[in-house]
């Protein structure tokens, strides 16, 4: 998985008198379709187990959980990471470092089934996926993942909108519901492709996300790639943001990028030898791209693998 993560705005915390618990202390904004859920924990605790009626889907703000959901091993649940969690599915949640000093908040959107029903609809109404059989569904299996850059704007929008005072709050916040489960489903859709696991065979967007990460050193154009589709390139080009929320000239900055990451711990390579082994051709262009895609130098990032 791409180990890049965008935060979602901390909250300001509950002032200490009106806390009514120190484990999962729960603020509530009801809307008309979805209820924002804030859960703050001030001291270390296991297992403390949480269930929704509705599909919730989860974001860290502060501190550190560790999960246990479904049979899957339990995993650590930071800031910049999201989880769904489908209906009167029970998580059973660890605190190990929660304290006053350090308290872990969380937030959790339930959203009414009926309404995630109708904007599936919608989409598939109205903006169809390409092939035979092809919709727009949430994977409940890929239920753990990063935020990019939209998918923590979207939800810090949604939170704006959920503790509004406005009265057009309600129209507001169902218009971001369906911007949040667009960008839930290209992330999902990435990280599948990451992860080998996405089984539609009829969808072009495998091809050719496979021939562009074969290729990452030759020079390729919307042309190629459209080609490959078998597609006229507008076509293609509204597909492919379509499918994974991102253009094909940032699909393959992203895969260079990633390919970099992996030469990158190997420490005899010299940086240049990474920049072309990556498909750059200019060794300060790359260096630019990666700090600004991971915060810090492609040097800085050898180092941190070199004992």
């Amino acid at each position: 998985m791409n180990n890049q993560r965008f935060l979602v705005n901390p909250l300001q915390l509950s002032q200490e008198k009106s806390l009514k618990t120190l484990v999962e202390n729960r603020t509530i904004y009801n809307l008309s379709h979805c209820e924002l859920n804030l859960f703050e924990t001030y001291e270390s605790t296991k297992m403390v187990p949480l269930k929704f009626n509705d599909l919730v889907v989860t974001s860290m703000l502060r501190g550190k959980k560790v999960m246990h959901l479904f049979d899957d091993p339990e995993f650590e649940y930071l800031p910049g990471e999201t989880v769904i969690v489908p209906s009167n599915v029970e998580m059973k949640i660890d605190f190990p470092e929660a304290s006053k000093n350090n308290p872990t908040q969380c937030l959790a959107l339930a959203i009414d089934q009926a309404k995630i029903a109708e904007i599936l609809n919608f989409l598939n109404e109205q903006y169809p996926k390409e092939g035979n059989n092809m919709f727009w569904q949430l994977n409940y299996q890929n239920y753990f993942f990063y935020n990019n850059v939209e998918m923590a704007a979207t939800i810090n929008k949604l939170i704006k909108e959920c503790m509004s005072t406005s009265i057009t709050k309600d129209i507001l916040a169902d218009l971001t519901l369906k911007e949040l489960l667009i960008r839930i489903i290209q992330t999902q859709t990435v990280k599948s492709l990451d992860e080998g696991k996405f089984h539609e065979t009829n969808n072009p967007i495998t091809e050719v996300t496979e021939y562009i990460k074969q290729n990452l050193k030759e020079n390729m154009n919307l042309k190629t790639l459209s080609e490959k589709a078998c597609m006229s390139t507008t076509s293609f080009y509204r597909f492919f943001k379509r499918e994974l929320g991102m253009s094909p000239i940032e699909y393959i900055l992203s895969e260079k990028i990633k390919c970099a990451k992996n030469l990158l711990k190997n420490p005899t390579l010299q940086i240049n030898e990474v920049c072309y082994l990556a498909g750059f051709e200019d060794a300060n262009y790359f260096i630019r791209l990666f700090k600004k895609h991971e915060g810090i130098t492609p040097k800085q990032y050898q180092l941190l693998y070199i004992n």
